[in-house]
C-alpha cells in the first residue's frame, strides 16, 4: 500500500482540529501518518494533538514551535517531511476530510509516471462553522491547470492538494524565500506546473470549513466572488507579489527550463513596463491567464493601467 504522510500546520485551532483529526482516523485509506507542526499556540491545540497521538496506532509526530506563521510553517513541514512516503497532503486545522480522500488522489497520482512531480487537487464542499453545507467551491476550472495560470493564479485548494515524492524533492532542491511566496499550495502549484502534472479533480474532497477565522476561505455568491477576486488583486499588488513570487521562481527554477516557452513567458512577465506601449506590447504576447473572461478583463486592466 502506498504510503501517505499528511503535513498539518496548526495554530490555535481548539475549537476545531478534534473533528478534523477525527476525519483522518475515518481515512479509507489506511497507510498514512501524521506530522504537526504547532505553530507557537497559546490554546489547548498541542495537548488535543498530544492526546490523539497516544490513542491513535499511526505513526505521529508533534512538533511544537515558534509562531513563524502559515508560509514558513508548511515550509517547515515540507522540509521536515518523511522522503520515503509516497504521497504528501496538506492539511489545515479546521476542515474535514471526506473518508475517500487520501484513496482518491492516491489513485490518480498512481497513474503518473515514476520520477515526474505531480499533484491533484480538487473542488471543497463549503460548509459553515457547525458543517451545514454551502456549496461547492471553487468553480471547476474553465482551463487546464497549466504554468502560464500558475504565474498569476492560484486554483489548487491548499487544505485538498496531494502531491508526489519527486514533488517534494523538486520544491527541497530550491527552498524559496517564504516572504517572497504568496502561499504554500500556490508556490507547489508554480513548481509542479512547470516541471510536471497538476492534476484537477472536480469532486471535493474536504469539508472547507468557514468560520470567519480562515487563513484564507471560499466564496460561493456572484457578488461575494466578485469582491474575492478584486481583494485578490488589491492584496497581490503590494510590492507587485505577483511578479516578486515570479522573480523568485525565476531564480531558483529559470536554468532549469532550458530555451522554453515557459522561459520566455515568465521571462517576460517579470520585465519592467515603464510605458503604456511596453505594457500593450506585453500583453499581445503574453499567454498568462486566469480562469474565466471577467477575471482575465480585469487582469489585462491592471497590467495596461501599471498596477501589476
Amino acid at each position: 500500500m502506498n504510503r501517505v504522510e499528511v503535513l498539518l500546520s496548526a495554530y490555535n485551532g481548539e475549537s476545531y482540529i478534534q473533528a478534523q483529526l477525527n476525519s483522518l482516523s475515518g481515512q479509507g485509506h489506511g497507510g498514512w501518518s501524521l506530522r504537526v507542526r504547532d505553530d507557537g499556540s497559546s490554546d489547548a491545540t498541542a495537548a488535543i494533538v498530544e492526546r490523539y497521538r497516544t490513542s491513535e496506532s499511526h505513526d505521529i509526530v508533534l512538533e511544537k514551535g515558534e509562531n513563524i506563521g502559515v508560509i514558513p510553517s508548511f515550509f517547515e513541514l515540507i522540509r521536515q517531511a518523511d522522503e520515503t512516503a509516497d504521497y504528501f497532503c496538506f492539511c489545515d486545522q479546521d476542515d474535514v476530510w471526506l473518508p475517500d480522500k487520501m484513496e482518491r488522489a492516491a489513485g490518480r497520482l498512481s497513474d503518473v509516471k515514476a520520477g515526474v512531480p505531480a499533484m491533484v487537487f480538487t473542488s471543497t464542499q463549503l460548509a459553515d462553522a457547525d458543517l451545514n453545507p454551502l456549496g461547492q467551491w471553487p468553480e471547476r476550472p474553465q482551463r487546464e491547470p497549466a504554468f502560464y495560470n500558475a504565474l498569476v493564479q492560484n486554483i489548487a485548494v491548499g487544505a485538498t492538494v496531494t502531491f508526489n515524492r519527486a514533488a517534494l524533492q523538486l520544491i527541497r532542491e530550491h527552498m524559496p524565500q517564504t516572504d517572497k511566496v504568496l502561499m504554500h499550495d500556490w508556490w507547489l502549484y508554480l513548481c509542479v506546473s512547470a516541471f510536471g502534472e497538476a492534476i484537477y479533480d472536480p469532486q471535493p474532497s474536504i469539508l472547507y470549513r468557514q468560520h470567519g477565522g480562515n487563513a484564507v476561505g471560499g466564496e460561493v455568491s456572484a457578488l461575494g466572488k466578485l469582491k474575492k477576486k478584486w481583494g485578490s488583486f488589491r492584496k497581490h499588488r503590494g510590492a507587485h507579489k505577483l511578479v516578486a513570487q515570479a522573480r523568485e521562481f525565476h531564480r531558483l527554477y529559470g536554468g532549469q527550463l532550458g530555451d522554453s516557452e515557459k522561459l520566455r513567458q515568465l521571462e517576460a512577465f517579470i520585465a519592467p513596463r515603464t510605458t503604456p506601449g511596453q505594457r500593450a506590447a506585453y500583453l499581445r504576447s503574453s499567454k498568462l491567464y486566469r480562469q474565466s473572461a471577467l477575471e482575465n478583463r480585469l487582469f489585462r486592466l491592471l497590467i495596461l493601467s501599471g498596477y501589476i
